[in-house]
């Protein structure tokens, strides 16, 4: 960061922030993530201490952006893959990463899996409202950015950010061929609809028998029956899709299924300016209607076959993975075996230096 920026910083903390007296959660890392003098390895290995510095060869609107997005913003910290100790693998920067439940999408430069074919105007609308039609709406902790942070920059600031992100290296998801957000409805839900109203009474504790079925009693209402989504009410966020459409939506198009089973199971939640955008969670907890696995995969296959990539299926273990958080990191799996592995080989060294002390005592005997 400059050290204006520091400086602003320093000054809104000391200054700006009322002090609020509440005790430090207690630090309970597991080994050896719990022992300090293990980051210094990490840092040798990985930690780049170089302060930014502006390209000469470029514009002074890329320079901000670069800016913006890598140290303010660090929007790679979510959005690049990491290797297997965690850091960031910045020859994919930018090409998409699991987090959690959540996915947070490619936006490289790349047209087909990337960001490549908005316009400015469009990735400057997304970090301003959180919501472009046709594309993308945001959720999970891109709702939280919005909401929090990139809402409140101002407009050449945003477009700073979708110039250096146009000029990216365009990173290309392995199998994908069609942009996502172009993916549309490749059936009709019209003729099923009417068929299933009514075949389950508020009181039932019958499952209702299908997607298709679930989609109606519990999606329908706001997504509508074709998946075409719906307007806001007249004088309340006017001119907004309050609930987008699932066709051309990246969320039902992508090859990674991961956005829209944690969609479903926890809801949209995400607010700019004066309006609210509110899509109830169906997982635990649920106010509305609370799903198990293998109706939120019922549900998630309907949506992807009827309005999305039809060649993603989504499982009931996919669901419960997510539901228990997304899935593991590798170090994170291996963590409970790093302790007895580094025990038995402690052991292995000392029985070797014991068997090598007495083989050198029979020789010299």
């Amino acid at each position: 960061m400059t050290d204006a920026d520091v400086h602003a910083l320093y000054t809104y903390f000391m200054k700006g922030v009322a002090p609020v007296d509440t005790p430090a959660p207690v630090t309970a890392l597991p080994f050896p993530f719990s022992l300090r003098i293990s980051m210094a390895f990490w840092n040798a290995l990985y930690l780049h201490d170089v302060r930014f510095k502006d390209d000469p060869s470029k514009s002074a609107e890329w320079n901000r952006g670069a800016y913006l997005t890598t140290v303010l913003g660090h929007c790679d910290a979510c959005h690049t893959p990491r290797n297997t100790l965690m850091a960031e693998d910045n020859d994919r920067a930018f090409g998409g990463a699991q987090l959690g439940a959540w996915y947070a999408p490619n936006i490289s430069s790349d047209p087909v899996s990337g960001i490549g074919g908005w316009s400015d105007t469009e990735i400057v609308q997304y970090l301003k409202t959180g919501h472009v039609d046709g594309k993308n709406q945001a959720a999970g902790g891109m709702a939280e950015a919005v909401q929090n942070s990139l809402q409140f920059l101002s407009i050449d600031d945003l477009h700073a950010i979708a110039t250096y992100l146009k000029s990216t290296h365009p990173i290309r998801s392995a199998g994908e061929t069609v942009a996502t957000f172009s993916m549309g409805s490749v059936g009709s839900s019209a003729d099923a609809e009417s068929g299933w109203r009514g075949l389950r009474g508020s009181e039932s504790n019958q499952p209702l028998p299908s997607g298709a079925a679930l989609y109606s009693g519990n999606c329908a209402s706001c997504h509508g029956i074709h998946g075409e989504g719906s307007k806001a009410l007249p004088g309340i966020n006017a001119g907004v899709q309050a609930y987008p459409s699932l066709i051309h939506n990246t969320a039902t198009g992508a090859g990674n299924p991961s956005n829209l089973i944690a969609t479903i199971l926890y809801g949209v939640d995400r607010k700019v300016g004066d309006n609210a955008v509110l899509m109830p969670a169906f997982g635990r907890g649920s106010y509305v209607s609370q799903l198990n696995d293998q109706e939120v995969a019922d549900v998630s296959n309907y949506v992807l076959t009827t309005f999305g990539n039809a060649a993603v299926h989504v499982s009931a273990h996919d669901v419960a993975v997510a539901r228990g958080g997304g899935p593991r990191p590798l170090l994170a799996i291996v963590q409970p075996y790093i302790l007895p592995l580094i025990g038995a080989a402690v052991a292995l060294i000392v029985l070797l230096a014991v068997a090598f002390g007495i083989a050198r005592r029979r020789k010299a005997r």
